[in-house]
């Protein structure tokens, strides 16, 4: 029982006299890319369920966010529709 009493004595010397030798964790900030975000705006559209459905297929199949065919859907009928005839 002693020898015990004489451990943790020595053992609260010990802490007391050694500092704590805890590696420093080096903190580095995330990367963040360059890509500059445009302003949003919220749209609210009724659709047909069938056309909605099949929007909905092809974001699975292609893993694309309704966002983002909706985005690529219209800039392409803007596209389309504000060209000017060549000739």
């Amino acid at each position: 029982m002693t020898d015990y009493k004489d451990k943790l004595g020595g053992l609260a010397d010990r802490l007391k006299k050694d500092t704590p030798k805890t590696p420093i964790q080096e903190v580095q900030p995330i990367r963040q890319t360059a890509a500059v975000k445009e302003d949003e705006a919220q749209l609210n559209v009724w659709i047909p369920k069938a056309l909605l459905k099949r929007v909905k297929t092809y974001g699975v199949e292609f893993d694309a966010s309704l966002k983002d065919i909706s985005i690529d859907a219209l800039k392409y009928f803007l596209e389309s529709k504000l060209k000017k005839p060549t000739g």
